[in-house]
């Protein structure tokens, strides 16, 4: 099969995995050098499936951290389906009303009671460099099956797929 098919099998694998996932651990780095990671409401990615986008407040140690070093780690997960996948990407802060308007779903109001015109908040936008995934074994019967296998031979059973994907 053509590997530039595969690549882009792959990507469309990616989002489709991520966009059901409401929360994301998004990881930048402190200003010391630390990894910070923080869960993060995920909103509707661009049309194009190249951009993440979260909202923030304007004054948040991310923001600064984002602005001092725009290298970030995504995590989602879904353990009732054993998907699991690790976006990196390059993130840069959005300030623009209309953009946040565009993005507004109403639960934001838990974290901005503000609503889609207020201040002090920002939008952080991450463009997707890579990613990996790995889409587990699901089904009980799957599972079970896998043990038995594996007490059977001492072989592990086969966990799924997993892959990495440039993006």
């Amino acid at each position: 099969m053509d590997t530039a098919k595969n690549e882009d099998e792959m990507r469309i694998k990616v989002r489709e995995m991520v966009k059901d996932i409401q929360v994301a651990i998004m990881v930048t780095t402190d200003p010391e050098g630390h990894l910070r990671g923080r869960p993060m409401r995920a909103q509707k990615p661009d049309e194009d499936g190249k951009t993440l986008w979260f909202f923030t407040r304007d004054d948040s140690p991310k923001v600064d951290e984002i602005e001092g070093n725009p290298s970030v780690l995504l995590g989602y997960a879904d353990p009732k389906s054993q998907d699991f996948v690790s976006i990196s990407g390059k993130a840069r802060i959005v300030r623009d009303k209309n953009k946040n308007k565009q993005l507004w779903t109403e639960d934001l109001r838990t974290w901005l009671p503000e609503g889609p015109d207020g201040d002090g908040y920002a939008l952080i936008a991450v463009e997707i460099a890579g990613a990996e995934y790995w889409d587990a074994i699901s089904s009980n019967v799957t599972f079970a099956f896998g043990y038995a296998k594996a007490l059977a031979t001492g072989k592990p059973a086969s966990s799924g797929e997993n892959a990495k994907v440039d993006f």
